[in-house]
């Protein structure tokens, strides 16, 4: 996985499908290096086939709802620094399980998961770097008027006010961090009668990110750049 001087390196968790596989193209396309995460025993080929066709890719396997996983991760990228690091796995659940159930399981993923990769992985982020999380338009509060999506939306609300908490108690840290609201997306998630494309969504938000990049603080942003009401 060794890079050459110029050439920014990104960190993506959960990048074997949708979102996740579009960022990774998005990046590789600026001529990145990528090392992107997919769960292991997952049966998708798409990133592996994208990662023999390109050698700027490199793939390794993480349980995002592992601390023990996240830490193995931390020790493989020993001496490498990271110009971003974005996490975006998540779930919305199963339709199949009660509405208990399903609270538990996004936020053990969505919220749990997420933090503890931030926490754990974003020491390898370079000052001046950026820290991103994928969230969702739905998070915020202020503009729920209409409900639907639960649990999910509580759990990127709970995602966002934990994102908070942990730049207000880091308040030295020397990379951005940023909440990302991709738009509604045709995405395995998102369903087919969704808005975006992964391509539109995916172009929007590498194009944000790179405006973060020597700044500090939070920002909750959409795939336009647009600020969001927390």
């Amino acid at each position: 996985m060794s890079t050459s001087e110029n050439q920014p390196t990104a960190l993506i968790i959960g990048a074997s499908r949708g979102l996740g596989l579009g960022l990774t193209e998005r990046f590789l396309e600026r001529g990145w290096q990528v090392i992107a995460t997919e769960r292991e025993g997952l049966t998708r080929p798409e990133l592996r086939q994208l990662a023999a066709r390109d050698s700027h890719l490199s793939v390794e396997t993480l349980d995002m709802n592992s601390d023990e996983s996240l830490e193995e991760l931390y020790t493989r990228l020993a001496g490498k620094t990271l110009d971003l690091l974005m996490v975006n796995a998540g779930t919305v659940g199963s339709p199949d399980e009660s509405f208990a159930q399903r609270l538990l399981t996004v936020m053990r993923t969505n919220v749990v998961g997420a933090m503890s990769a931030l926490r754990i992985l974003s020491p390898t982020v370079r000052a001046g770097g950026v820290v991103a999380v994928m969230s969702s338009e739905l998070a915020s509060i202020a503009a729920n008027t209409q409900g639907g999506w639960e649990p999910y939306r509580s759990s990127k609300s709970a995602l966002n006010q934990s994102l908070r908490s942990f730049i207000a108690e880091n308040p030295q840290t020397p990379w951005s961090l940023t909440a990302v609201a991709p738009g509604w997306v045709r995405t395995e998630m998102g369903g087919p009668d969704a808005l975006l494309d992964i391509e539109t969504s995916t172009r929007g938000v590498t194009e944000m990110l790179m405006t973060r990049f020597n700044q500090r603080g939070i920002a909750f942003l959409n795939y336009q750049g647009k600020t969001l009401e927390w």
